[in-house]
C-alpha cells in the first residue's frame, strides 16, 4: 500500500514516486512495479571471489525529511572500522521521471578494501525484453539465432545478466518492458569512472538481471558481465576477453556520489519500450551544439578533394572511384564499403558549390561504367566489385544501395538535363524488374533486414518508370519487416557483411524504406513505421561526450557526441550516422521536432573531427573496451585507440551524399 505521496502530478497520473513505510516505489497510473529489492534500499559487496562481489550488506534508510524540491532519504551501515553513511536525494524532473543523488561516506578510521558499491531496483514481471542501446536489443534474437558466442543475448531467465561499462552506452540508460501489462521503465545515469578503483579506467557498469518474478536494473562500481560469465568485457569481435577485479577501496574520508534517473511510464503495444528513453536521453544530455564543430562548407569541400585522390582508371573505360587506398589495391565496388556508385548522384546536386568542371565528366563515366555490371535475372543481384580484370561477389545490401544512388542519379539528372541517363536507366530497370520479381514470388523470405535496401529505391523507381509492379515490391517488402520488426520480438538486423546480428545498418535500411515509402505515396502508415526504425538507429547515436584516456583519441580533444554505435558484435564506434542525418532532419519537421532537427545537424558535423590534411579519417574509434585492429592483446590499452590506417571510400561517400539530401531540402547543417 502506498502510504506517502511525494510527489503529486497533474491528470489522471498518479505521483510517479512514493513512499511505502520509509522506501520508495514507482509506478504509473494505480500501478507500483518499480521497488527496492527486499533486503533493502542499499546494498554493498565487501568481498570478492570467482571473480565477483560477495559478502553483501543491506541497509534502509532511517529518516525522510523534505527540504525543497528533494525528498531525502538517510541511513547508515556499520563495519568493525567505521560506519558508512548512506543517503539518497530525490526529485521529480517531469511526469514520470524521477532524478536520484545516491551518496555513499565512509567515515571508518582505516580503508575498506574490496568493496563494490550498487544501485538496485526490482521490476516486477516474468521474462521481460530489455532495451541497452548500442548492445542488447530485446535479447537480440535474431543474432543469436547465428550465432549466439559472439554477440550478448537475453531471454529474460532467471539468472540472466547483461551489464556492462557505462562508456560503452552510447545512450546511458537501461530498459525494460513488460508488454503483457502496458508499461515499461529505464534507469538513466550520469555515466562516470569510480574513484578509489583498483584499474586505472575503471568506470560503474549498468545493466539488467533476470529473477525468479522479476528483474532488476543494476548499477555497479566496476564489475561487468554477459551471456552467464563474469568479469568479462565485450572487447573483441568474436569474443569476449577477461575484465576482472574491478572493486574498489575506500580510504578514509572518502565520498562517492552517483546521480541516476527512473522512469516510468505506459507502452502503446510490445516493442515501444525503448523509445520514450530515447527522447528522455536527448533531454537529458542535449546534444545539439553543433557550432563547435567544423561548418558544412568545410566538410564538403574536404571529402571532396579526397574523393578525387581516389579516381582511378583501369583502362577500357573502367573508371570511377577506388574503394581503397590507391597505393594498396585498385578496385572499383559499389554499395556498402567501396559506394563508387553514390558520387554519380551527390555531385550532381553539389555540382554548383563545388564549382569544379570535372564534375561532370566524373558523374557520367563512373556511372556509365557501373552500368555494365550485369544483373541476374533471376535473383536480382549483380556483381559489385571490379578489380581491373574480374567482376565479383553481390548481395542484397551493396544491391539495393546500389540501386538507390542510380535512382536517384537519374532522378536529379533529368531535372538538371546535363546528363545522358539512357544506361543508367536500363541498368535500373533490369535490377529492379529482377528484385521486383523475386520480391513478389510467394516464395520471398528474406533471412534478415538486409534486403529492406530494395524498398527505397523500388519505390523511387515506381515513379521514376510510373511502374506499379516496382511498387507492388516495394510494398510487400516494407510490410514484411513492418510485420517482423515493430514488436521488437527480432529487432531490426544483418544490415553489414562483417556481422551477423542486431546492427544500425538493419534498421537504417528500414528506416530509409520506410520514409521513401511515405515521402513518394503519403500513406501515414509508413511515417509511423519510420518513426520506429528511426528510433532503434537513434539508439545507437552517442548523446554525451565520453571521456577518454590519454592517448591517440585524447590528444585531439576528441568529443564522441553524434558518433554512431556499429552493432551489437562490432562496439566500436564510426561516421555511419552521417548517412541518415538528413532524414532524421526530415522527421523533425514531420513530426514537428526540433530535437531531431538540432541532433541531425551535430550527427553530421561531428563526425568529421579527426580527419587530416588530405581528407582521410579512419574507420574505427574505440570509444569503450573494444577493438578489431591493432594490438588486441590486452583489454586495458583498448579504449582510446584508432584504426585510422583503414580508410575504405565508403567513410568519404557518404559525408557527401548525406549533403546533397541536405542540399536538397535546402538546409546547410
Amino acid at each position: 500500500m502506498l502510504l506517502a505521496s511525494l510527489v503529486v502530478t497533474a491528470g489522471s497520473t498518479f505521483a510517479q514516486i512514493a513512499l511505502d513505510g520509509n522506501r520508495p516505489v514507482f509506478g504509473v497510473d494505480d500501478k507500483t512495479f518499480i521497488s527496492a529489492p527486499d533486503e533493502g534500499l542499499w546494498s554493498v559487496a565487501t568481498g570478492w571471489e570467482n571473480d565477483w562481489m560477495c559478502d553483501w550488506k543491506h541497509a534502509d534508510p532511517q529518516t525522510v525529511e523534505k527540504s525543497g524540491e528533494w525528498t531525502v532519504l538517510s541511513g547508515e551501515m556499520s563495519f568493525d572500522s567505521g560506519d558508512l553513511i548512506l543517503r539518497d536525494s530525490y526529485r521529480q524532473i517531469r511526469e514520470g521521471l524521477v532524478q536520484c543523488v545516491r551518496r555513499y561516506e565512509w567515515t571508518g578510521t582505516e580503508t575498506l578494501p574490496d568493496v563494490t558499491l550498487s544501485v538496485r531496483w526490482k521490476m516486477a514481471g516474468e521474462n521481460m525484453m530489455p532495451c541497452l542501446p548500442g548492445i542488447l536489443y530485446y535479447g537480440n534474437r535474431n543474432g543469436a539465432k547465428v550465432n549466439s558466442e559472439i554477440i550478448p543475448v537475453y531471454n529474460g531467465i532467471d539468472g540472466e545478466f547483461a551489464i556492462f561499462e557505462e562508456h560503452r552506452y552510447p545512450m546511458p540508460f537501461a530498459m525494460l518492458e513488460n508488454a503483457a501489462e502496458g508499461y515499461a521503465a529505464a534507469v538513466h545515469t550520469l555515466p562516470s569512472p569510480v574513484r578509489g578503483a583498483v584499474l586505472s579506467d575503471q568506470w560503474w557498469s549498468l545493466g539488467v538481471e533476470a529473477k525468479d518474478d522479476c528483474s532488476e536494473f543494476v548499477l555497479y562500481s566496476g564489475p561487468i558481465g554477459y551471456n552467464g560469465r563474469h568479469s568479462v568485457a565485450k572487447a573483441l569481435q568474436k569474443k569476449p576477453m577477461r575484465y576482472a577485479d574491478t572493486w574498489i577501496d575506500l580510504e578514509p574520508g572518502r565520498i562517492i556520489e552517483k546521480t541516476f534517473y527512473i522512469e516510468t511510464y505506459s507502452i502503446e503495444g510490445e516493442g515501444t519500450g525503448f523509445q520514450t528513453p530515447i527522447y528522455t536521453s536527448l533531454d537529458l544530455h542535449r546534444p545539439y551544439d553543433a557550432d563547435r564543430f567544423p561548418s558544412f562548407e568545410e566538410i564538403v569541400r574536404g571529402k571532396y578533394n579526397f574523393a578525387k585522390n581516389r579516381w582511378i582508371d583501369l583502362g577500357d573505360g573502367a573508371v570511377g572511384f577506388n574503394m581503397y587506398d590507391n597505393s594498396l589495391r585498385k578496385e572499383l565496388v559499389m554499395g556498402w564499403c567501396g559506394q563508387a556508385d553514390s558520387p554519380g548522384y551527390s555531385l550532381q546536386v553539389l555540382a554548383k558549390r563545388l564549382n569544379d568542371s570535372q564534375i561532370n565528366a566524373m558523374v557520367q563515366r563512373s556511372l556509365d561504367f557501373l552500368t555494365t555490371y550485369e544483373v541476374n535475372p533471376e535473383t536480382g543481384l549483380f556483381p559489385v566489385r571490379f578489380d581491373g580484370k574480374d567482376y565479383s561477389q553481390g548481395d542484397p545490401v551493396s544491391c539495393g544501395q546500389a540501386m538507390y544512388n542510380f535512382a536517384k542519379a537519374i532522378e536529379t539528372a533529368r531535372k538538371n538535363k546535363r546528363f545522358d541517363t539512357s544506361k543508367w536507366e536500363t541498368f535500373l530497370k533490369k535490377a529492379c524488374d529482377a528484385a521486383s520479381m523475386r520480391i513478389l514470388s510467394e516464395h520471398w523470405n528474406p533471412k534478415s533486414t538486409a534486403e529492406g535496401f530494395y524498398i527505397a529505391p523500388l519505390a523511387i523507381s515506381s515513379k521514376l518508370f510510373r511502374n506499379k509492379t516496382y511498387r507492388e515490391a516495394a510494398e510487400k517488402a516494407a510490410q514484411l519487416y513492418a510485420d517482423r520488426h515493430l514488436a521488437m520480438n527480432g529487432c531490426y538486423w544483418g544490415g553489414t557483411l562483417d556481422a551477423t546480428c542486431e546492427d544500425k545498418e538493419g534498421s537504417w535500411a528500414a528506416f530509409q524504406g520506410f520514409l521513401e515509402m511515405y515521402e513518394r505515396f503519403r500513406d501515414e502508415k509508413y511515417l509511423n513505421w519510420a518513426k520506429h526504425a528511426m528510433d532503434v538507429c537513434l539508439s545507437y547515436v552517442v548523446v554525451w561526450d565520453i571521456p577518454l584516456p590519454a592517448g591517440r583519441m585524447a590528444d585531439y580533444n576528441f568529443k564522441t557526441t553524434g558518433w554512431t554505435v556499429v552493432s551489437a558484435q562490432n562496439q566500436h564506434i564510426d561516421v555511419y550516422g552521417v548517412l541518415f542525418a538528413p532524414e532524421v532532419y526530415k522527421m523533425g519537421r514531420y513530426l514537428h521536432d526540433d530535437r531531431l532537427c538540432s541532433l541531425a545537424k551535430v550527427m553530421y558535423r561531428s563526425c568529421y573531427q579527426l580527419t587530416d590534411a588530405y581528407g582521410s579519417q579512419g574507420e574505427q574509434l574505440q570509444q569503450t573496451n573494444f577493438a578489431q585492429r591493432g594490438d588486441m592483446s590486452d583489454v586495458y590499452r583498448l579504449r582510446g585507440g584508432y584504426a585510422e590506417r583503414w580508410t575504405v571510400f565508403w567513410i568519404t561517400a557518404h559525408f557527401l551524399n548525406a549533403a546533397a539530401r541536405f542540399e536538397e531540402i535546402g538546409v546547410e547543417p
